[in-house]
Parts: C-alpha cells; sequence; structure tokens
C-alpha cells in the first residue's frame, strides 16, 4: 500500500476520534435570548399577561394551585460521548401576577437550584412475591373439574 494512503487514514482516524469526543450542548425550554439579543425582563406594574406571553410566549409551566404565577425554565446540558450529560446551565424566571398586571419578577441560576435523591428501591405494594415455579405451576389444579352433564348441553324432558 502507499504510506500517504496510510498516513491520510490515520490523521483522519484521529480527527473522527477528537470529533466524537467533543462535547455536544443540548439547549431545552424557554431561551431568553432571541436573535442573539437578550430580551428585557417584564417591568412590574407596566406588563400584563398579554405583553409578557407576547413577548416570552407560552410559560414552561404555572403555579399549581394560584395562576398568579408564570414559570420560564430553560436549561443546558452537556454530553461527552456516551457518559451522562451535565446541566452547565440552569435559568428559571417567575413571573408573578396581581390580576392581570405584573407584580414581581424574579430570576434564578443553576447555584439555587437542589438534588433531589431518588429512591431506587421499589414502592412497596400489598401481597407477596410469587417465585419462578409458582408463577408457572400456580393455576395447576385452580380450575374446577367440569361435570359430564354440563357438557352434553341441556336434555329435553319427558
Amino acid at each position: 500500500m502507499n504510506r500517504g494512503f496510510l498516513r491520510l487514514t490515520a490523521v483522519a482516524l484521529a480527527l473522527g476520534t477528537a470529533a466524537a469526543c467533543a462535547p455536544v450542548s443540548t439547549y431545552s425550554g424557554f431561551r431568553p435570548e432571541r436573535n442573539d439579543v437578550e430580551l428585557p425582563d417584564p417591568q412590574v406594574g407596566v406588563d400584563t399577561r398579554a405583553t409578557v406571553q407576547q413577548r416570552f410566549g407560552s410559560p414552561s409551566t404555572t403555579a399549581v394551585f394560584d395562576q398568579t404565577a408564570w414559570y420560564y425554565v430553560s436549561s443546558v446540558q452537556q454530553r461527552i460521548a456516551f457518559y451522562t450529560p451535565d446541566t452547565t446551565d440552569r435559568r428559571v424566571m417567575v413571573v408573578r401576577f396581581d390580576g392581570d398586571v405584573v407584580s414581581s419578577v424574579e430570576k434564578f441560576g443553576l447555584e439555587r437550584g437542589r438534588m433531589v435523591n431518588y429512591s431506587a428501591e421499589e414502592t412497596p405494594t400489598r401481597g407477596r412475591e410469587l417465585g419462578i415455579i409458582e408463577q408457572l405451576l400456580g393455576n395447576v389444579g385452580a380450575t374446577p373439574m367440569r361435570n359430564e352433564e354440563e357438557d352434553q348441553g341441556p336434555r329435553s324432558r319427558r
């Protein structure tokens, strides 16, 4: 084989390997900047629900029990190759309303986030867990025997 072809193949393989290990960023949720221009915050006492929705779009979520707060959430995750993605940035903008007018605007970042530990255990249920033998042979003998008279159908009376 030609040495130039081997060198070119080695260089292409090295570049492909390096590109596969480059971090990939994933953006999700609300993007506070559009066309590389940071949107101004809603003004307290000036903006209404309609103007906030027109400027920022529908909220990511709203308050559960009272509809006085809109939450705009955005996050950025980076993933390298096959590893678990890491959240590198998270922004939450909370717009609170008094009636139809904006009463306050709060912004939170990743530093205010809390880690929630999920339990790896399963939720306990009533009953007992069957073994494989019980599952396979559990119904053997559980059904009643059929009666011969029932198999023959109804008899005519004389």
